[in-house]
């Protein structure tokens, strides 16, 4: 039997193209921890995380429009490639992302976020940083069911309602900076503020302000929270193992087509989530927690 070219396997991917690998994801890639999981919940919420990267795609005229690229003016000039904008929703404890929304250089990380909160529910905690909370999106999001400890700016407005007995505070969110001087179509939340006890990182950095969904303390209290919101750094090592570790460092998504840049980042999700239900699957045989295996040997 003669062997495929290169040129014939270019040919099957058009015909192919994007839907069935992204319909394929969505099938597959569902939340994998179970109560046996270590490092996968709190008080018998699911973490959750939700964060954002980009991707360099090969440097075509038709990519270039599609996608944009860094620092351009309407794709003058601007970057080396155009870039794929990816956010992710992922299981913190197992390291699958379960939900992906893609888009161009030039669409906001909150704009893919808003697409992903669907992908929510109830027995959830989701964590997110600073960069994706509005209140739209952030009550938006309460309302699948899921619990929310997101960060929040120190330039919000957040004024302390009553102080609660383990330090953190209850407060109201507004849709508007005008609602909240009306104090009309307000939402309750709590907040927790601690600071980070490292002094080689600037001071606006060392300060961190979660808001929380979580309101009564007993249930949640705020020395505990800060703990979990550490876990919101899992999403770094699952986008690093997406991008450096599966694909190779400073490599570029090869389509010159825009749907082949969707297909092949869909396969790239696929063959991830793959990976991590393996290194989930022998995590519990061994009893151990998923973190303690290493992604880069079992790709290597």
């Amino acid at each position: 039997m003669a062997s495929r070219t290169p040129l014939s396997f270019y040919k099957a991917r058009q015909r192919l193209g994007s839907e069935p690998l992204r319909l394929l994801f969505q099938a597959a890639a569902q939340p994998l921890a179970s109560e046996a999981t270590r490092g996968a919940f709190y008080r018998g919420l699911r973490l959750m995380s939700l964060d954002g990267t980009c991707a360099d795609v090969a440097d075509t005229p038709v990519n270039d429009e599609e996608f944009g690229r860094p620092g351009s003016a309407r794709r003058e000039g601007g970057g080396a490639f155009p870039q794929l904008r990816i956010v992710g929703l992922c299981e913190s404890g197992t390291h699958v992302v379960t939900s992906a929304a893609l888009g161009g250089y030039e669409t906001s990380e909150n704009a893919l976020a808003d697409r992903l909160l669907g992908s929510l529910g109830e027995g959830m905690l989701c964590l997110a940083d600073r960069g994706f909370y509005g209140f739209e999106r952030f009550t938006a999001a309460h309302k699948t069911g899921a619990q929310l400890l997101w960060r929040v700016k120190s330039s919000l407005v957040l004024e302390r309602e009553r102080t609660l007995n383990d330090g953190s505070y209850l407060t109201r969110i507004y849709p508007s900076q005008g609602d909240r001087r009306a104090k009309r179509d307000g939402e309750s939340a709590r907040v927790v503020e601690y600071r980070l006890d490292d002094p080689g990182l600037p001071d606006a950095e060392r300060r961190y302000r979660l808001l929380c969904t979580i309101l009564d303390p007993e249930q949640a209290p705020a020395d505990e929270l800060a703990g979990c919101y550490s876990e919101r750094w899992e999403i770094e090592g699952v986008l690093d193992e997406l991008k450096t570790h599966q694909r190779g460092p400073r490599a570029v998504l090869r389509s010159r087509l825009p749907d082949g840049v969707y297909q092949e980042a869909y396969g790239y999700l696929c063959t991830h989530y793959a990976i991590r239900r393996l290194m989930h699957d022998a995590a519990l045989l061994a009893d151990l927690d998923p973190d303690r295996l290493s992604f880069t040997i079992l790709v290597a």
